[in-house]
């Protein structure tokens, strides 16, 4: 029977993947993947033989996913990735695991690399209770989110753009206090990693204040004190 694998890749650090995964990158006959640029990249880092790469990202995924299951049941192997990452962690993938499933095929999930994982562990907050949200909503749902937000007793793991961190920061000081202890992680396992650990408030002053903000953001803020 052939087999979907899920194929956690490097957030950065192109030395952060398993030898598992690339046994099986090196092992089946198509990758599905995010971007196959990105990914094409990494096989030539690890000297993989060039593969067929299928591209399988939001705007196409309905689409490609057809294809996707006639492969695996004329049994092809298939792995699937993410430009960084674990597949369906607010990434594409999730759909096609999900029609996998529906349509009896063995579906199965490698361990490794994750922005949220990473980052809660090196908040130094509480883990025994986290909730992952990935992005905040832009516009329609926000508010009520960030309400719902500011009363879970969990530790919260957000991502967020460049572009909104200091918005999002300020939100938050507003919602769940500025006293909220936090951390933002910026760019983790790559040469500019930053962890900055403070309360909402002190955090969102020190990105206010910077004249250039690069990078991928994770954000973990601790829950509301019981």
């Amino acid at each position: 029977m052939a087999t979907l694998y899920i194929v956690p890749t490097p957030i950065g650090n192109l030395e952060d993947i398993t030898l598992r995964a690339l046994r099986i990158l090196r092992e089946v006959a198509v990758i599905a993947c995010e971007d196959t640029r990105v990914t094409g990249a990494l096989l030539k880092h690890y000297g993989i033989e060039q593969k067929r790469l299928v591209s399988c990202y939001s705007g196409n995924e309905t689409g490609r996913i057809p294809g996707l299951i006639d492969l695996l049941q004329s049994g092809h192997d298939v792995a699937l990735t993410s430009d960084a990452g674990t597949p369906g962690i607010s990434d594409p993938g999730v759909r096609l695991i999900s029609a996998a499933i529906d349509a009896g095929i063995r579906v199965v999930p490698l361990p490794g690399a994750s922005a949220a994982i990473t980052a809660v562990v090196a908040a130094g907050l509480p883990t025994d209770s986290i909730v992952f949200e990935g992005f905040l909503p832009h516009k329609k749902g926000r508010q009520t989110m960030l309400r719902r937000l500011a009363e879970s007793e969990s530790t919260i793991i957000l991502y967020e753009s460049p572009y909104r961190v200091v918005k999002t920061l300020r939100e938050l000081a507003e919602h769940l206090g500025p006293e909220r202890r936090a951390a933002v992680c910026r760019e983790l396992t790559k040469m500019f990693e930053e962890i900055t650990r403070n309360t909402l408030g002190q955090l969102h002053d020190d990105y206010a204040k910077r004249s250039s903000i690069k990078g991928e953001f994770v954000l973990v803020i601790e829950g509301k004190r019981r």
